[in-house]
């Protein structure tokens, strides 16, 4: 009676054998429906473009037709790891189609507006455990107030401890209307792909 992550013994970073400098953080890959076929984190290819756009901003290929194990692999090449927000939804019954049919769509608003019964990664701990992660990245906004009282302890140990934190724009689809904002306000600047416009806003946020 419940919905965990994907990932779930990968989300506490027990398994990394290298000292990060570097964490991202997303919100959640569940483990069911069967319509989540991530290999790993950020791993639905034709939705979400963050394994083009993380290696780009280190001056590699793109990554995003690659298998899993390449993107473990930069990961531990260049000291990042990994993580999201949400650990389980104890309160998702996998027998219940209207469960299914709203995680299976992937939708933030939707886990909040529906679920009230959460499992969350301790992200300060993971932070306290790990203390050559200097830089801190969340690939959501935290305007709403659910997602800002979450995040909240975390921009308060990064503050009294010199980390870098910093918001980044969303590398899924929903990152379309941030780009078309631009374009409309930037006609002779205009940036063709997606792809290339949250890249660039990342490189505005990157501790590089």
């Amino acid at each position: 009676m419940a919905c965990k992550h994907k990932f779930y013994k990968d989300l506490h970073l027990s398994g990394v054998d290298y000292e990060p400098d570097t964490i991202i953080v997303g919100v959640f890959s569940p483990q069911w429906p069967e319509e989540n076929t991530s290999d790993w984190f950020y791993g639905r290819r034709e939705e979400n473009c963050f394994w083009d756009i993380l290696p780009r901003m280190y001056g590699q290929p793109s990554l995003i037709d690659a298998p899993s194990a390449a993107w473990r692999q930069f990961c531990r090449d260049n000291r990042i790891v990994l993580t999201d927000m949400i650990a389980c939804i104890d309160d998702a019954d996998p027998e219940d189609a209207n469960h299914r049919k709203m995680i299976g769509g992937f939708s933030d608003k939707a886990l909040v507006y529906n679920f009230d019964d959460f499992d969350f990664v301790n992200i300060v701990r993971l932070l306290q455990q790990h203390q050559g992660i200097r830089n801190v990245y969340l690939t959501r906004g935290v305007t709403e107030a659910f997602w800002k009282h979450l995040w909240a302890p975390v921009m308060r140990y990064c503050n009294q401890n010199g980390l870098r934190e910093r918001i980044l724009l969303t590398p899924d689809s929903s990152a379309s209307y941030h780009h078309n904002a631009y374009n409309t306000d930037n006609p002779e600047n205009a940036i063709s792909r997606m792809e290339d416009y949250v890249l660039l806003r990342w490189q505005q946020e990157w501790h590089f």
